[in-house]
């Protein structure tokens, strides 16, 4: 079972991309939430089980309370003390090269991905797990 985060405040988009998700594969478990201070406090409470740790966390940009840009501050800060390594991409509706440009910066991010999240992409990044 792959355990995948999707951090996103937009529930038309979180609504469609975990029927997606769930349609392609019956071994993911998808975990929702709608800021990146809801996502990076329940990283902390769990950096040291391995089994509740992420195998995949999708990642909006323009979200309230936290954005992003501070989720991944904080994430990289915390990600050297997880127990299992997962994988980060964002997804965004963001077509600034600038964004694109400053993921590329940031180690811990594989990829910027356009919304919307399509089947074939979330397949590959499955079977690449």
């Amino acid at each position: 079972m792959k355990k995948v985060y999707l951090i996103d405040d937009d529930d038309i988009f979180v609504f469609l991309t975990k029927k997606t998700m769930l349609k392609v594969s019956e071994n993911v478990e998808v975990e929702v939430f709608s800021d990146g201070l809801q996502a990076i406090t329940h990283l902390k409470e769990i950096q040291d089980k391995k089994e509740l740790l992420p195998d995949v966390i999708f990642l909006d940009l323009n979200m309230p309370v936290m954005d992003g840009w501070e989720f991944l501050a904080e994430y990289q800060e915390l990600y050297p003390s997880f127990v299992k390594r997962n994988e980060l991409y964002i997804v965004s509706s963001s077509i600034s090269p600038h964004e694109m440009e400053r993921s590329k910066n940031i180690d811990e991010v594989c990829e910027f991905i356009i919304k919307p999240l399509v089947k074939e992409k979330f397949l590959e990044i499955l079977e690449n797990l």
